[in-house]
């Protein structure tokens, strides 16, 4: 399947180089206030392809997420709390000897 991916590809940039190359012409857009813009047919084609590809993208994305979230709300996911620290219980110190008191002055 790799295969049939790759070849399609290179079907796909051998046909638009040769018609880029077959293309190549330079193009003069009228824009406003008597300013033109002269470019290459394969950039301006290009340009506009990407420009009207946005909106069907925005929209994929759009429905992905809405069905992502029904399917996360259909199933109950539940996001869980974080665990909670084991208490730490203090055990008593185990003492040599007993203490004795020291009298004020020193021994």
């Amino acid at each position: 399947m790799s295969f049939l991916k790759t070849l399609f590809w290179i079907v796909v940039a051998v046909i638009v180089a040769l018609f880029c190359f077959n293309n190549w012409t330079v193009v003069a857009v009228n824009l406003w206030n008597g300013m033109i813009l002269e470019t290459k047919l394969p950039l301006l084609l290009g340009f506009f392809f990407l420009l009207g590809l946005i909106p069907p993208l925005l929209l994929w994305q759009a429905a992905r997420y809405r069905l992502r979230r029904q399917a996360h709300a259909s199933t109950g996911f539940v996001v869980a709390p974080p665990p909670q620290p084991a208490p730490i219980r203090a055990e008593p110190l185990a003492s040599a000897a007993p203490i004795a008191p020291v009298p004020p002055g020193g021994a």
